[in-house]
């Protein structure tokens, strides 16, 4: 996960545009808002990158938790949100200092596949120690072993058409095709789970795991599932 937490803290061309990249974090955020149960809510997003939209989060709930790995991203999170006393920022070594049963939703997007399945088991060991026996985890926008970088393509040109940035969508597919994003995919390679892997991985962490309906974001191709302590899922409860 290192070489990818050292490109996200660099300055990279990922987003076609501005539009783009408000777009993408505005869409997460409405997405993350349906799950979010309560006002009361303590909601934690697990390497949540830029996170733009995440003061619209924080106002569904009453504690937002920014946890991101890279630095550099990291400082310009506190620097962004500092005048808001709903969002923390943490490294995700503070997650460890963090009292247990204290968070009551954690949301882990498009991350799994930046990290080795060795560093998911640990991660998910840490989220489960936070997570109230009440709370969920959300994993989302997990690559499928099936779905392959034409399909991602595809998806990124439906979500510009309907948003009016097509342009500069296929500008930045050229640019990306010639960046160092696609030398590192290359070199490092992006972590697949089929369904029923990340439901396995899940349980040997101690969830009880279902497939959501719908992804979180525009990429319908890529899964979103939502977890529970396994003992915590004999209730009943839906997702």
């Amino acid at each position: 996960m290192d070489d990818w937490i050292d490109y996200y803290d660099s300055t990279h061309t990922i987003y076609a545009s501005k539009l783009h990249r408000d777009l993408h974090f505005q869409a997460v955020a409405r997405d993350i808002i349906g799950y979010i149960a309560s006002k009361d809510a303590v909601v934690l997003d697990y390497a949540c990158g830029e996170a733009l939209s995440a003061a619209k989060v924080a106002e569904a709930c009453e504690m937002l938790i920014l946890a991101e790995p890279a630095p550099g991203v990291r400082g310009r999170l506190i620097a962004r949100f500092a005048p808001n006393l709903k969002i923390r920022v943490r490294s995700l070594d503070d997650l460890r200092k963090m009292p247990e049963k204290s968070i009551d939703l954690v949301i882990m997007n498009s991350v799994t596949q930046y990290m080795t399945p060795d560093e998911l088991d640990a991660a998910l060991a840490v989220i489960r120690r936070l997570v109230k026996t009440t709370g969920r985890l959300v994993i989302g926008d997990i690559l499928r072993p099936e779905v392959g970088m034409f399909t991602d393509v595809i998806a990124l040109l439906r979500f510009a058409a309907k948003h009016g940035f097509l342009k500069d969508a296929l500008i930045g597919l050229v640019s990306t095709a010639l960046s160092d994003y696609r030398l590192l995919r290359s070199k490092v390679g992006l972590q697949r789970y089929s369904e029923a892997e990340i439901i396995a991985k899940l349980a040997k962490s101690g969830f009880s795991a279902s497939r959501a309906h719908v992804n979180i974001g525009h990429n319908p191709w890529r899964m979103t599932f939502v977890a529970r302590h396994a003992f915590a899922s004999l209730d009943g409860a839906g997702s």
